[in-house]
């Protein structure tokens, strides 16, 4: 499995949420944002959700400069061609493309999964997380989840499931069913996870990208509190451990 040979068993992802701070500079927060990650195991993961694409690059160009051997990754909203460019070009491992399959129309579909293909055998160093039947994404392929899932399979390295919206929890039966389907294809838990469901959500899925809950007031807009990111790394390794034991 490709995403336990970089990433290790079971990893947790941290959102760098470029561009809002009513306190310190862009930079400066995401650099202190990185910092705690880093020491906690958690592998960052930028994204222009306040900001806009130079702030990732910026971030992303300090991180190549400054964390040369650490792993992290990229997420441009609404521009998955950039985030391959920016990724390559700044050495992020991964990037996050909130949908792979399902959201558009069969005619426009095939198109899509061509300019997927065709990126991803361009930057075969970058790994792919994408979503199926995503957050505020609509369905309109007009295929059923199993059948969006297995296609999903074939455009990236890691499916990414999620419940209705940020902050959102993710339900435990939808990622059992992705897994059902999927196998041992990896399924990453992309929304909603806290510290009370961490534990468990590490014992079903493969991973889990965690933002709102690891900042103050558990708020998309918070600054990332290192305290809350220890509490949630303490329940998630538990999880790990007993899914470990149990295989």
């Amino acid at each position: 499995m490709e995403l336990e040979k970089v990433f290790g068993k079971k990893p947790v992802f941290g959102m760098i949420h470029t561009g809002y701070s009513r306190e310190m500079d862009m930079l400066a927060l995401a650099k202190m944002e990185v910092e705690i990650y880093l020491r906690n195991g958690i592998y960052p993961l930028v994204e222009n959700y306040f900001g806009s694409d130079e702030d990732c690059e910026e971030v992303l160009k300090w991180l190549h400069s400054e964390h040369p051997d650490a792993i992290y990754g990229l997420n441009i909203l609404g521009d998955y061609h950039l985030a391959f460019l920016m990724a390559a070009r700044y050495g992020a491992r991964f990037i996050q493309i909130d949908s792979v399959c399902g959201h558009l129309d069969p005619y426009r579909d095939e198109q899509y999964a061509e300019s997927l293909q065709y990126l991803r055998k361009k930057y075969p160093d970058v790994l792919v997380f994408g979503g199926v039947r995503f957050k505020y994404q609509q369905v309109r392929s007009g295929r059923s989840v199993k059948e969006d899932l297995l296609l999903g399979m074939e455009r990236c390295d890691a499916i990414v499931c999620t419940g209705e919206g940020t902050g959102k929890s993710t339900p435990f039966a939808k990622v059992e069913e992705f897994k059902s389907v999927v196998g041992d294809f990896p399924v990453i838990v992309g929304a909603g996870v806290t510290a009370w469901t961490a534990q468990e959500t590490a014992e079903i899925a493969d991973g889990a990208i965690v933002g709102s809950w690891l900042k103050e007031g558990h708020e998309d807009i918070g600054i990332v509190n290192e305290s809350y990111v220890e509490e949630f790394m303490r329940n998630w390794k538990k999880g790990v451990e007993l899914s470990v034991g149990g295989l």
